[in-house]
């Protein structure tokens, strides 16, 4: 895989060479003459709340940062900027470090801007106008210690298109996101429910400040989404009308140029649409460079429907016969079900197995509401509930997830996840109460507290703390096969120990035996890999390779 991307660096820095028109893309900046460009004034009322006139930013007792802004885009781009300064720097600095431990060479660093320069040469063309003065206002007030990679401004469009980037490359693995709606018989109360998590993972420093945002456009409609900062794309989010959209990553093509990020799309829906057909109509008019499916729910239409999009054509799934819809990582229309890469996204990753999942935990469950929506959300067992090991892919809850959602729209309520992942306190809050009347006290949460839902009992037991430990024990037994070093007798006894369902303790101590011609204990251990769930047919069919090796070695 490597090989891989080394190879499209390669292809940019030549492109480069021969002249394809980066000049116009690096120089770029949007025309904000019709704006008022006055960077706004900051109160730090405590390290917790900060105001600047009618915006505000507060975090809460679960942890979970409240931002409030509002106007035109300049306006919500430099005060969501000026508000969330010190988290905006900070996150870079997280995201950048990530970017340094995968690609280590500077080198190779060097002809990953050469690239990014190269495929994202269309991608300001692809960005509307009001969210190109949006990112500009935020990366005013973004760190210039990352100049060398880009500009701020361009930065921050590169940034919006890392989700799709990484997902094109197919090299970070980095969503695998699992969704569901429940309306009419299915609900509680018959309105329409959804669930999902967001299963964005860079690294967990990286979820530590995670943004519930509620913005008051000028233009538009009156929304909330869930965020990182310095991101204005919608990856989960609800509007005032009960239209909400969430994103989940499907198989894609690689290709030759960034056009709209994925949550971008999904923010102009989120911003202007208030029933499926609008949202539909604004989808068809944008170019993606993913493949991608946005479930979106209407509390006008009280349904929900996955829009499918490729880079080259798009679909609408619907159930007419049935009152529930779920997602994972495929997709399920007939103009995409029975493509080639559908299909081997189908057979060989973990998408089928989650959706299966989702489906057997609705018929378990008649009647759905926010609470079963959240143990939904939190399982972390695999079909009939067997043990999948912590941190199995195959799991609804892979214990990564940046954070978990669920929405009622009808009512405008939305729960969103404290940490750790989806299963600290689900926060409720109720748009029409924010917004048909801002709070004058801003040092108070907009949550609904006597609605949330409470933190999963799991995160106090044993085998969370375990699962915790095993995190640091898998990062050190990925360093001992990276350098080939001797392990000791009592390690990996240990290290299997604290998650002794999951496959992967097996199989890389398969590894280590089998680096140390150690071949019988090399296959004990691959063979107990093979006696659990494992994530992907090709991981299957590689300790399936290895212990055919084995078997001629043991001859």
């Amino acid at each position: 895989m490597k090989n891989r991307i080394t190879y499209l660096f390669f292809l940019g820095f030549f492109e480069i060479i021969i002249s394809c028109g980066t000049s116009k893309s690096k120089n770029h900046q949007p025309d904000i003459t019709s704006y008022n460009a006055v960077k706004p004034v900051v109160t730090k009322i405590s390290d917790s709340v900060f105001i600047s006139g009618n915006n505000s930013l507060l975090k809460n007792k679960q942890g979970l940062w409240e931002l409030y802004v509002e106007g035109d885009p300049l306006e919500i781009g430099l005060n969501t900027g000026a508000l969330t300064d010190s988290l905006l720097q900070r996150q870079q600095t997280i995201f950048f470090s990530k970017i340094k431990d995968l690609i280590p060479s500077k080198f190779e660093q060097n002809l990953l801007r050469q690239f990014l320069k190269w495929y994202n040469r269309k991608l300001y063309s692809n960005v509307p106008d009001e969210y190109q003065t949006e990112i500009f206002g935020v990366s005013q007030y973004t760190s210039h210690d990352f100049d060398n990679f880009a500009p701020q401004y361009q930065r921050g469009l590169y940034l919006h298109a890392a989700h799709d980037i990484g997902h094109a490359l197919q090299d970070l693995a980095l969503v695998g996101c699992s969704s569901f709606a429940a309306w009419g018989e299915k609900s509680e109360d018959g309105n329409l429910i959804l669930g999902r998590n967001f299963d964005f993972y860079v690294n967990d420093a990286f979820a530590e400040n995670k943004i519930v945002a509620f913005v008051k456009p000028e233009q538009g409609y009156n929304f909330m989404m869930v965020a990182w900062p310095g991101m204005i794309g919608a990856v989960s989010g609800m509007n005032q009308q009960g239209l909400t959209v969430t994103i989940n990553a499907a198989k894609s093509e690689i290709p030759m140029s960034a056009k709209t990020p994925i949550s971008i799309v999904t923010r102009e829906i989120l911003q202007h649409a208030s029933t499926v057909d609008e949202a539909v109509a604004i989808a068809k008019k944008r170019s993606v460079f993913v493949s991608e499916s946005i479930m979106v729910g209407s509390a006008k239409d009280n349904k929900a429907v996955l829009i499918e999009v490729s880079p080259k054509k798009m679909a609408v799934y619907e159930v007419p016969n049935s009152n529930q819809l779920v997602c994972s990582n495929h997709f399920q229309s007939e103009v995409f079900k029975d493509e080639k890469r559908n299909q081997a996204q189908i057979g060989d990753s973990h998408s089928q197995y989650r959706f299966d999942r989702m489906h057997q935990l609705l018929a378990e469950n008649k009647k759905i509401n926010p609470k079963i929506a959240s143990e939904i959300l939190r399982n972390k067992n695999g079909l009939n509930d067997i043990p999948l090991g912590l941190g199995n892919e195959k799991a609804l809850n892979q214990l990564l997830a940046h954070h978990g959602i669920i929405f009622k729209p009808k009512e405008k309520l939305v729960w969103v996840s404290a940490n750790p992942f989806q299963m600290g306190e689900f926060v409720c809050y109720n748009l029409d109460s924010i917004f048909n009347g801002k709070k004058l006290n801003t040092a108070i949460s907009f949550e609904k507290e006597n609605l949330n839902i409470a933190k999963d009992p799991f995160i106090d037991t044993e085998a969370f703390k375990n699962y915790k430990k095993f995190k640091a024990e898998n990062h050190q037994m990925d360093l001992y096969l990276k350098k080939k070093k001797t392990i000791s007798p009592e390690f990996i006894p240990h290290y299997q120990s604290l998650n002794p369902d999951y496959w992967v303790v097996y199989y890389k101590a398969g590894l280590y035996f089998y680096q140390q011609k150690q071949f019988r204990a090399a296959q004990i251990n691959f063979e107990k890999a093979l006696t659990k769930e494992i994530t992907t047919a090709p991981e299957k069919a590689k300790i399936e390779e290895y212990l055919k090796k084995l078997k001629r070695k043991l001859q």
